[in-house]
């Protein structure tokens, strides 16, 4: 069985595109999901309800590029119709489409995250727009990233070198994802951490919990150590 993560992409096979264009969509979610078709784009693998996992669905989202509204697109498919699993950039893939006066600081920060032994993709606006290539940031956006973490003590490390982000342009923003899947918002675990807030919000693929205590962190070490 395939391990489904959040934040994975989708790549759909020809039938598993012909299915989804036969479903009544408005005209401007068919225009964005059939250039997505003709291009092959991916979609993202998004919460998954327990109904749909017990029934051989998979849930997929797409948030679309400005072209489109940006509107976020929601479906379901069968496990059939996804032809493979792919991933966001890496953060050093997508440093081309930063301002030049956000390029140096980024570039510390890679450094940084590197030093860390910390796989960091990057998701959101600047994700999408270096797999589509169409407009999804704006000057506003934030930079999203998803950055691996072993365990507590690793999270704690990089959740550092995070907030030492030396720019205030663009705003990090993102998730410690743990060896298990499990997810939480970086800014929320250091307040926890420093006992600021009672409990930190966990994602998983088919879940959201709020956890007061630290054994998942543990458990999410022994799969690590498993794997």
């Amino acid at each position: 069985m395939v391990f489904l993560r959040r934040h994975q992409l989708a790549r759909l096979s020809e039938a598993g595109w012909t299915a989804v264009l036969a479903r009544p969509w408005d005209r401007h979610a068919r225009d964005c999901l059939t250039h997505w078709a003709t291009h092959r784009l991916p979609l993202v693998v998004t919460r998954q309800s327990i109904d749909a996992a017990a029934n051989g669905w998979i849930a997929l989202g797409l948030p679309s590029p400005a072209r489109w509204e940006k509107r976020r697109l929601a479906l379901q498919v069968p496990r059939a119709a996804v032809l493979g699993l792919d991933e966001f950039p890496r953060l050093a893939e997508v440093q081309g489409l930063l301002a030049p006066s956000m390029r140096g600081p980024v570039r510390d920060l890679l450094g940084a995250l590197d030093a860390c032994h910390a796989t960091t993709r990057v998701f959101g606006s600047y994700g999408w727009q270096a797999i589509s290539g169409l407009y999804h940031v704006r000057p506003d956006s934030d930079l999203d990233l998803a950055v691996s973490v072993g365990g507590a003590a690793h999270a704690d490390a990089v959740a550092h070198v995070l907030q030492s982000f030396g720019s205030t342009q663009p705003r990090l923003d993102g998730e410690l994802v743990f060896s298990d899947g499990a997810a939480v918002a970086w800014r929320e675990w250091i307040e926890w951490r420093a006992g600021r807030t009672r409990a930190v919000m966990v994602k998983r693929l088919d879940s959201v919990s709020l956890q007061r205590e630290a054994a998942w962190c543990k458990r999410s070490e022994l799969v690590e150590w498993a794997e």
